[in-house]
């Protein structure tokens, strides 16, 4: 059942009020010293005057011109953040009080306000099998609030998850570097590992990338409940499974172990940071412990 208007504007309120005062209290900080600038970068060329250090002087226009000019550099402290969240049918899942979709709304949320505590633009693009949505990164609360609003509110087109094409968008779309959050279950079929796994290579390369994985406890292992049937939230794949087996249980768990294990480690082959949060655990604790090994 679809949320009305009026419940999606009295949750984007409560997501606000409580992922606000997160970031205000602890993450801004943590953030700016996390996801610094980006040094110095060159402003404008212009005709050099008593005073100037002549180790700025830039040899070929004063060539051309017959009359010295400077190159002039300004510090680059405003940073862009991009969130790409994946919006398919698996973030729907939830054994806890919170499905992962909600986990990720508010990590999403205070990553924004944190990222607006440092007066810096904040952009997302929404992602299934495909681009559903891309919002330019801006400034301000207006902005950040509208994010929200679409984080909560959004109904994607598909229910497939297609990693690469996120990322590959994002190289195409984004021209200056930016740190990037992907907020993704990081459940793609393993078809798209090899794709996703270039399209990193690439996006690396230029943009700072972290992924933040949000798993439930309930797909890492199965609880002894007799005989269920268990349905896919992305291809509505039904089987039914004997949950009393241990034999089925371990295959289970070491199924997730495995895929888990290689998405692990394709993460840090391309150098990307990442955390591993699950639904009933303390986003919090996982987000500093993130920022503190930047």
């Amino acid at each position: 059942m679809q949320e009305s208007e009026n419940d999606i504007l009295k949750r984007v309120r409560k997501i606000e009020i409580k992922t606000r005062g997160l970031s205000n209290e602890i993450f801004a900080g943590k953030y700016h010293t996390a996801f610094r600038g980006r040094g110095m970068s060159f402003s404008e060329v212009r005709e050099y005057r008593a005073g100037d250090d002549v180790r700025d002087i830039d040899w070929n226009v004063t060539a051309r011109s017959r009359k010295p000019h400077i190159k002039v550099y300004e510090e680059e402290r405003e940073l862009t953040m991009m969130l790409l969240v994946d919006v398919s049918g698996s973030r729907m899942f939830g054994s806890t009080d919170r499905l992962k979709k909600n986990v990720i709304t508010e990590i999403a949320a205070v990553l924004a306000f944190s990222a607006a505590q440092n007066n810096d633009k904040v952009g997302c693009i929404f992602f299934s099998d495909r681009v559903e949505k891309f919002i330019p990164p801006k400034k301000g609360r207006s902005h950040i609030l509208m994010i929200i609003r679409e984080l909560v509110g959004f109904v994607p087109g598909s229910r497939g998850t297609k990693l690469s094409e996120a990322v590959r968008y994002l190289t195409n779309v984004i021209k200056k570097r930016c740190t990037t959050f992907i907020l993704s279950d990081f459940l793609d079929p393993a078809r798209d590992r090899e794709e996703f796994g270039d399209a990193l290579k690439i996006a690396g390369g230029k943009h700072d990338l972290v992924g933040i994985r949000v798993v439930d406890p309930r797909e890492q292992e199965l609880p002894d409940v007799g005989i269920v049937e268990l349905q896919d939230a992305e291809t509505d794949r039904k089987v039914w499974i004997d949950t009393s087996s241990k034999a089925v249980r371990d295959h289970y768990a070491a199924a997730w172990q495995r895929r888990s294990d290689e998405i692990g480690e394709l993460l840090r082959h391309h150098r990307i940071d990442a955390a591993a949060i699950p639904t009933d655990g303390d986003y919090v604790v996982e987000l500093i412990k993130l920022f503190k090994q930047r």
